[in-house]
């Protein structure tokens, strides 16, 4: 049997969004070992499930034998990407952008190979931009840029309509330059990225064209969004991050275990490396068996994230708090429209008064699904609403609650 091509697996599992010269790119990779980008701005200091999508990508092109380069934006980050926004970046200072660099190249040795064969390359960008002549740069470059063109592009258009600066004006260059730096240095054929970053991608496979005359490729992947098309990844408390101190192990654990049926077979192809018919055997349900697969999903991740050792951990404190202390756990059916905690408590937990609901949780006496309520303000989500949640007052008292 021939092994399929990298692309056309991509394809399979959904990932692959849009794609130039396909064909030609899909004889290429099956000719033999090549290499790609991937970029990533340092504008956190740690990546997020968005990135974690994109470092998976990596992965599955690292083990079809490609090598992968990972640039950093130490220098387009002085800048800032306008793409998917209506407003203008924050600035960050060079010591942030520098602290931030670090704590990425550490969290990226998780997901791929930086020694052995086609082992992965991490470059920074602030190498070559920051110690550009912009003279020089302008006439070497921009000279190859439409500026009629370069308006048409999703990521300028967005940002037309509340001032694009020309600072912002700059980075789809930037981009540009930087594949071509990585096509001359390293060979590079090939740019991965987000579907938002469509525009700044065939800019630079244009430029390595009319400067090196060679063929240069770029290949989008879908965004990880929700059924009804919002990006994943962010909760009440904000970004989900793949640092354990931002985002607890168990937190992470619990994102994915509370996000809507709908979303968990595309999560499992996107993210995870269960072949597809095991996928489809485990989100074949319509009932409260999917809550298996959706536990199954949040093993899987939080394994890949931070360690096996880890997730059994978590695994073994999400057994436990549904468990309780008892073999039966009482039942509970709360009110349509009531999703506040401290009037869930008032429902369930035999608890007086809403007054006294928040003094239990300022004591710290209170917990959904095992994590600690601190918020006297705080509310289930809406996938616990429609799945169910355990919740748990004091040491002893757990509740299984279902809204009607």
């Amino acid at each position: 049997m021939a092994k399929q091509n990298v692309i056309d697996m991509l394809k399979e599992r959904g990932l692959l969004k849009q794609i130039v010269f396909e064909e030609e790119l899909k004889k290429l990779l099956d000719s033999g070992s090549q290499s790609f980008y991937i970029g990533f701005d340092p504008t956190a200091d740690s990546l997020h499930v968005g990135h974690f999508m994109q470092m998976i990508v990596a992965k599955r092109l690292q083990d079809a034998g490609h090598r992968p380069i990972i640039l950093i934006g130490g220098g387009t980050a002085m800048v800032g990407d306008p793409s998917g926004r209506t407003d203008m970046r924050s600035m960050m200072t060079p010591e942030t952008i520098r602290h931030n660099v670090e704590c990425f190249k550490r969290q990226m040795q998780r997901f791929v190979r930086f020694e052995g064969e086609n082992a992965a390359i991490l470059v920074d960008n602030a190498d070559w931009l920051l110690g550009l002549n912009y003279v020089e740069f302008l006439r070497d470059v921009g000279a190859h840029f439409s500026v009629n063109r370069m308006l048409t592009a999703e990521c300028y258009k967005q940002r037309m309509e509340k001032g694009l600066t020309f600072l912002e004006f700059n980075y789809m260059l930037m981009q540009a330059y930087d594949f071509l730096v990585l096509n001359r240095k390293y060979g590079c054929v090939l740019e991965c990225g987000g579907d938002d970053q469509w525009s700044n991608m065939l800019a630079g496979a244009d430029l390595i064209r009319r400067k090196e005359q060679k063929e240069a490729y770029a290949v989008t992947f879908a965004l990880l969004t929700t059924a009804e098309g919002i990006k994943m990844g962010k909760t009440s408390k904000g970004a989900v991050w793949l640092d354990a101190e931002k985002t607890t192990p168990y937190d992470f654990f619990q994102y994915w275990r509370n996000i809507a049926d709908a979303d968990v077979e595309k999560v499992f192809r996107y993210l995870t490396f269960l072949s597809l018919d095991e996928i489809a055997e485990l989100t074949k349900y319509n009932d409260e068996r999917m809550n298996r697969a959706k536990e199954r999903l949040a093993y899987e991740l939080t394994s890949m994230v931070h360690g096996k050792e880890v997730a059994d951990e978590v695994l073994a404190k999400v057994k436990a708090a549904f468990s309780g202390d008892s073999e039966n756990m009482p039942s509970a059916v709360i009110p349509a429209g009531v999703n506040q905690v401290a009037e869930i408590l008032v429902h369930v937990a035999k608890v007086a008064s809403k007054g006294e609901a928040k003094r239990l949780i300022q004591g710290g006496a209170v917990s959904v699904d095992g994590v600690k309520i601190s918020d006297i303000a705080a509310c289930v989500t809406d996938s616990q609403l429609a799945n169910g949640f355990v919740l748990q007052r004091g040491k002893k008292n757990f509740y299984k609650v279902t809204a009607e």
